[in-house]
């Protein structure tokens, strides 16, 4: 059985852990214990945790996060969500194949009323935003117990390893989410007027204006509240298509969850649907975790999230398809393929341009919605309540920090008799940090080929100013008055530091080096994937913003210092005239079409053509008899006859034909005529009168 645990990351800290036996479906195997028991599984490589008693299907890790039950198990004849029990050494764990047994024990219970306790706050979500907002509360002195359902605070922080964006003054730009989270949870740690209860869940809001909350998972406490903030951010959008429910359809979530969170391999080729920050940067976990990134797709003409995320993975050899939708996850009891296919400016799927991938994994990042149901609650029960973060609205994690941050400053005039002043850029900078990305602009060039000067691949108008803070001789400033305005190179004073390099959260900044020779640069970019992906002396392909090669290049040295927080930078001798082009490497190979996975194994029973309804097996019957004309096939079958024209099914009978061993020379390709598309009768009628 394989191993999937992650030995070496470039950014986070692998440690040894305490490995215990348990038993699944009566095989030993090994766990870490205390891990949740899914990871424990998934790092076993067992991705199938039972079959649904209604038809069958099979079930496997969905949200990682215990709000649903799709990798529910048995444990010593329990259900449990495995997602949310740690393991303990000696489990015998047991797929659910049907509806799990109630217990034989008929011990009458005792029922007792909950306790209760009063607090002047009680914050739900220890993400960005309810850790601010207690931060901030500290300051006064003000009573408050902040819950989360999670074994630290953090929220989704703790699977960030990327650095943030926005400004270093006010959201920690520049700082990894990792490190983001334990500094909050440090400062709440000091505070005596803070009680933290973590592996606790909020449960209801009810017409008393009490809190029913699960402490520690065990004790149901009532907690009434003089003002309750929600902070409990946003969970993923679901998305329909065939085979949606595959083991290996999922979330980011659960994705950085497994991968960043519980350190093992979740998948050995990974698809994504979905081009906002959250897919796209997932994609670079990913990487970083040594799983193939074989491609992206996004609905829309143009990438969500922001470009410099974009053009990280791009670079990184990750074909990016805009225009694209999913049309099928394929698999029998597992993710084996994704289904792809362009759609029109109506979204609607353009029969005939279907492309199947392999892969193993489909991660779906279409989109958050607040969870804001304890929120609206309270509002109906009247009671003081407020809502930060994405519980308020869906924004990047830095506006968040801020949100928090202001309405702890808002419930804290609640409690104190001088009362604070906002400060009204508080809200500009909190309502910049909400702004999706503004205006792009084209790449400015220069001829200069001496010295040494950065050249910034920042082009999007998007909240971010670490460059402009780092710059210890202020070479670099925003184009406006704005932190949303991009950054450019505006005094030439540059000395070569490299700061400007390693601190940019989308790693778009490379330093130009001519002080040796205008013949050749030294450009030095950021790198961060693990020690021994590369190494000085070899030769590798250099590629620009978009990804496309410019030049085999020669790694001169690699530089790892404390200083620049797990970003190595490469030096690359690179030619003169291609230096200010260059601001990447590639590290995975390009997926393209030659990668197509051809559907092995279609059922007879399938339908190929579906306008016509004729089956595979009808197409192999003519195969077998000799027949491999597809004009023969489709006089015969009627396959192409119908509505489409052919579009959806020529292409999987000419794979049939390939996959019954016909070489592609004997195949006499369909013979297309027009019209291409179903034309009412009447439109070539020349009479005023068309109705008829």
């Amino acid at each position: 059985m394989k191993d999937l645990r992650i030995d070496s990351h470039p950014i986070l800290e692998v440690r040894k852990r305490n490995k215990v036996k348990f038993y699944w479906n009566g095989e030993e195997l090994e766990g870490i214990e205390g891990e949740m028991l899914s990871s424990s599984l998934f790092a076993n490589d067992i991705k199938i945790f039972g079959h649904h008693p209604k038809d069958k299907s099979p079930q496997g890790i969905f949200c990682a996060n215990g709000q649903c039950s799709q990798c529910m198990v048995t444990i010593n004849g329990l259900p449990v969500k495995s997602c949310m029990t740690p393991l303990k050494a000696g489990m015998r764990v047991e797929p659910l194949e049907n509806y799990p047994k109630l217990p034989e024990d008929n011990k009458i219970l005792k029922f007792t009323p909950p306790k209760e306790l009063k607090t002047d706050v009680l914050i739900v979500g220890g993400g960005p935003a309810g850790m601010n907002a207690a931060i901030e509360l500290s300051k006064y002195n003000i009573k408050t117990i902040i819950v989360d359902d999670r074994h630290r605070m953090g929220g989704k922080l703790v699977l960030q390893t990327h650095k943030f964006f926005g400004s270093q003054n006010t959201c920690y730009a520049g700082t990894r989410g990792i490190d983001i989270a334990t500094l909050l949870e440090n400062k709440i740690e000091t505070d005596k007027s803070t009680t933290v209860w973590t592996n606790s869940v909020a449960v209801g809001v009810y017409s008393d204006k009490k809190v029913g909350i699960l402490k520690g998972m065990k004790e149901y406490i009532l907690i009434e509240p003089k003002v309750l903030l929600v902070a409990t951010g946003a969970r993923e959008k679901s998305l329909v298509f065939k085979g949606n429910t595959l083991p290996g359809v999922y979330g980011a979530g659960a994705f950085q969850t497994i991968v960043n969170r519980d350190l093992i391999r979740a998948s050995e080729k990974l698809f994504i649907i979905g081009g906002g920050n959250v897919g796209l940067i997932a994609g670079y976990h990913a990487l970083q975790a040594g799983i193939p990134v074989v491609g992206l797709v996004e609905a829309m003409k143009e990438v969500g999230g922001y470009k410099v995320h974009k053009d990280k993975l791009a670079r990184l050899g990750v074909p990016i398809l805009t225009s694209h939708t999913v049309v099928s996850a394929n698999g029998k009891e597992f993710v084996e393929s994704i289904t792809i296919a362009n759609v029109d400016e109506k979204f609607s799927i353009i029969n005939g341009t279907e492309k199947t991938f392999e892969c193993d994994t489909i991660l779906v990042a279409v989109g958050l919605n607040p969870v804001d149901e304890f929120y609206k609650k309270a509002r109906l029960y009247n009671m003081n309540v407020y809502a930060a973060g994405d519980a308020e609205e869906i924004a990047e994690a830095s506006a968040a920090i801020y949100s928090g941050k202001i309405l702890g400053a808002k419930i804290a005039n609640h409690f104190i008799k001088s009362k604070i002043s906002i400060p009204k850029e508080w809200e500009n900078t909190a309502n910049i940090l909400k702004m999706k990305p503004g205006k792009t602009f084209k790449m400015k060039t220069t001829d200069k080929k001496e010295g040494v000067f950065p050249i910034i691949n920042c082009i999007q108008e998007i909240p971010c100013n670490p460059c402009i803070t780092v710059c210890p001789k202020n070479c670099i400033k925003l184009d406006g008055d704005s932190i949303m305005n991009i950054p450019i190179y505006d005094i030439d004073e540059c000395i070569g530091c490299e700061q400007c390099v390693a601190i940019c959260p989308g790693l778009a900044i490379s330093l130009v080096d001519f002080r040796k020779s205008p013949d050749y640069a030294v450009v030095t970019i950021p790198f961060e994937f693990k020690k021994g992906t590369i190494n000085v002396g070899d030769i590798i392909q250099s590629v620009d913003i978009a990804g496309n090669d410019v030049e085999m290049v020669e790694i001169l040295d690699i530089k790892d210092i404390k200083k620049n927080d797990r970003t190595s930078l490469l030096k690359l001798k690179v030619s003169g005239n291609n230096a200010k082009n260059v601001i990447g490497i590639r590290i995975q190979k390009q997926f393209d079409e030659s990668d197509l996975c051809r559907m092995e194994n279609i059922p007879d029973d399938a339908i190929v053509c579906r306008c016509e309804r004729v089956s595979a097996g009808d197409i192999r019957k003519l195969i077998h008899e000799g027949i491999y004309d597809m004009n023969q096939i489709k006089i015969i079958t009627r396959a192409g006859m119908g509505a489409c024209g052919g579009k959806t099914c020529q292409p999987i009978i000419e794979n049939i034909l390939k996959q019954e061993g016909v070489p592609k020379e004997d195949i006499v390709a369909n013979t297309d005529r027009p019209l291409f598309v179903e034309v009412e009768l009447n439109k070539f009628s020349t009479s005023e009168n068309n109705d008829e």
